[in-house]
């Protein structure tokens, strides 16, 4: 589906392309595909780049157009990976501004509102590019607090009770994390280069680029700060759950320990021998006390020992 932006007091929907128009295409179909292709003439390599999940953030020329890939975070919804990240790409020339997702994105959604909410003025396609990794920015900080959240959920579970699940929940955090860290460090490399392309002081806001870089290194420096604290949780249940299979260990062998006493007692005396016991009518009495008395001792020991 494509929509046609024209940025006003924030960017307002039109009917059809006009001057300036941003057009977004997003989940876009066949009918999408043919015109980006045969009426805008966008060379089709950008849009099978764009197509590829693990494309990272980079810059490209070809026949006049330049393509930016920036990589921004989505919720996936399924329990695999709860959060990833996936590729954006904004195809510009002297004429013709397009953004290109074959996923929907709450991002961009949202920062067609903000733009109007706030009467955002974009003042050139280098703008748009910087606010579009703005809001990615954003979205990765937003995302970390529900991750951190999640975090807290799945180490109160764990307190409780220790399952594989609750290990598993953490680990794919963990890799959600190491997707957002990449994808933010292309970003920030992205800047870069979108600086060494476009010199010119009436294209590049300082300002701008500035506030950027500080919210991509915020987010930065939260996913390595909530990466590390996810590292040492998921090393301490994996010490805990050693700890608590050696005590069940230790507990199972002691109780082994306790019933093999009045089993040992029973088979020597199941011995088809002669015990000097057969003419005594309380024998088995005796027998059965006696292996009470050593199975109770072997308990002593243990529990002594804490291996109960």
């Amino acid at each position: 589906m494509r929509t046609y932006l024209y940025c006003e007091t924030g960017f307002v929907e039109k009917q059809d392309w006009q001057k300036d128009c941003w057009i977004n295409v997003m989940v876009p179909d066949k009918s999408d595909f043919e015109y980006l292709k045969d009426e805008l003439k966008v060379p089709e390599s950008f849009l099978k780049d764009i197509a590829d999940t693990d494309e990272r953030p980079r810059i490209e020329e070809e026949d006049g157009w330049l393509l930016t890939v920036v990589r921004i975070p989505v919720q996936t919804g399924n329990n695999d990976i709860p959060y990833t990240t996936i590729p954006l790409g904004i195809i510009t020339n002297e004429k013709y501004t397009i953004s290109l997702c074959y996923q929907k994105a709450s991002m961009i959604d949202d920062f067609i509102l903000y733009t109007r909410r706030k009467s955002v003025k974009i003042n050139n396609q280098v703008d748009l590019i910087l606010r579009i990794i703005y809001s990615s920015a954003v979205w990765f900080l937003k995302y970390l607090k529900q991750i951190n959240i999640d975090v807290r959920s799945a180490e109160q579970a764990l307190e409780s009770s220790i399952k594989n699940e609750d290990l598993l929940r953490l680990m794919k955090l963990q890799k959600t994390l190491v997707y957002f860290n990449t994808s933010i460090r292309g970003n920030e490399m992205l800047i870069g280069k979108l600086k060494s392309i476009f010199q010119s002081a009436s294209m590049m806001d300082e300002d701008l680029i500035e506030d950027v870089l500080i919210e991509l290194r915020q987010a930065y420096n939260m996913v390595n700060i909530y990466s590390d604290i996810l590292t040492g949780t998921m090393d301490a249940f994996a010490s805990i759950i050693s700890n608590n299979v050696n005590t069940i260990m230790k507990r199972m062998t002691s109780l082994s320990i306790v019933l093999m006493i009045p089993t040992l007692i029973a088979s020597f005396y199941g011995m088809n021998v002669d015990i000097h016991l057969e003419n005594y009518p309380l024998a088995f009495l005796y027998i059965v006390i006696c292996s009470i008395v050593l199975s109770a001792l072997a308990f002593i020991i243990f529990r002594r020992i804490k291996w109960f």
